[in-house]
């Protein structure tokens, strides 16, 4: 078994998708710890895969924390490395085995994204596309482009740079969640790279509420600009959905949530430094 880098997985209610990945991550040369993180599932969940797969460590939590879930399975990786995926996405054999390598050949990388293939065409991530092109820049060596985003059904990170900056925060959901995320990990010191040849494979599961995902895609959008970027920024931005919140319900569904959070946002505000907010003026468009 792989004794660098475990894998987390974080579900609610799509058990037959996540057995389905389950079976292929178990079938990896590498044998990597598999953790999986319940995020309070009424379909059974824990239960079907303690039977299916009693070898693999299942984490129940009692309420759904979105992707702050993801912070329980890496406390409970015993592994320097730690890689995600959804229930619905994969890593290719060999994957792993590659981003070990790099992660011990730079010791600064945070983060390290990989490419992401959906469906059986096999049709590139447009992410990977904007990460591969990325005019980001990092004073130290990587090996390849400097990133402030990923996606996470296909990201490996160092546990201690993931403790250092506190995990995914509490409040948001999954969907987005990648960019405070980065920011934090460069604000720290710590490097995060895509590499084109970490290959992972992506099956979109149907079972998703878009209606609510767009909600939470513009709450966590705004949080994030008022809890980490300048006023002039945060400002534009809000004022970019207030707009949009007129005709578009779940945008002003969400607007009006990430407004009852005002006060919580406010007192915990920290904004990043020059430096970084110099790199994310770069990429502002990839948002």
């Amino acid at each position: 078994m792989m004794q660098d880098c475990s894998v987390v997985i974080v579900t609610r209610n799509r058990i037959d998708t996540l057995l389905w990945t389950l079976d292929k991550l178990t079938r990896l040369p590498e044998k990597p710890p598999l953790i999986v993180v319940d995020n309070a599932s009424t379909d059974g969940t824990p239960e079907r895969v303690r039977a299916c797969f009693p070898d693999l460590m299942v984490v129940e939590l009692r309420e759904n924390r979105a992707c702050s879930a993801r912070n329980e399975g890496v406390r409970m990786a015993q592994t320097p490395l730690v890689s995600f995926c959804d229930d619905d996405s994969f890593w290719e054999p060999g994957a792993l085995t590659k981003a070990v390598a790099y992660f011990k050949q730079y010791p600064h990388l945070g983060v390290l994204a990989g490419k992401v293939l959906v469906n059986a065409d096999e049709t590139l991530d447009p992410v990977c596309d904007a990460m591969q092109n990325s005019p980001l820049t990092d004073p130290r060596p990587l090996p390849g482009p400097a990133i402030l985003g990923f996606v996470c059904c296909a990201v490996v990170v160092r546990k201690a740079a993931f403790m250092d900056v506190g995990g995914f925060h509490r409040r948001f959901a999954i969907a987005g969640e990648e960019r405070m995320f980065s920011v934090d990990m460069r604000t720290k010191g710590w490097s995060l790279a895509y590499a084109e040849d970490l290959v992972a494979h992506h099956y979109p599961s149907p079972v998703r509420n878009y209606s609510f995902r767009q909600q939470n895609i513009t709450r966590d959008t705004l949080w994030y600009y008022w809890l980490r970027r300048p006023w002039y920024y945060a400002l534009r931005h809000t004022l970019l959905i207030h707009r949009a919140s007129r005709t578009n319900a779940d945008v002003r569904k969400g607007y009006l949530k990430a407004l009852r959070a005002a006060p919580f946002i406010l007192r915990n505000r920290r904004v990043i430094p020059p430096a970084v907010e110099e790199q994310i003026l770069k990429i502002e468009s990839f948002y």
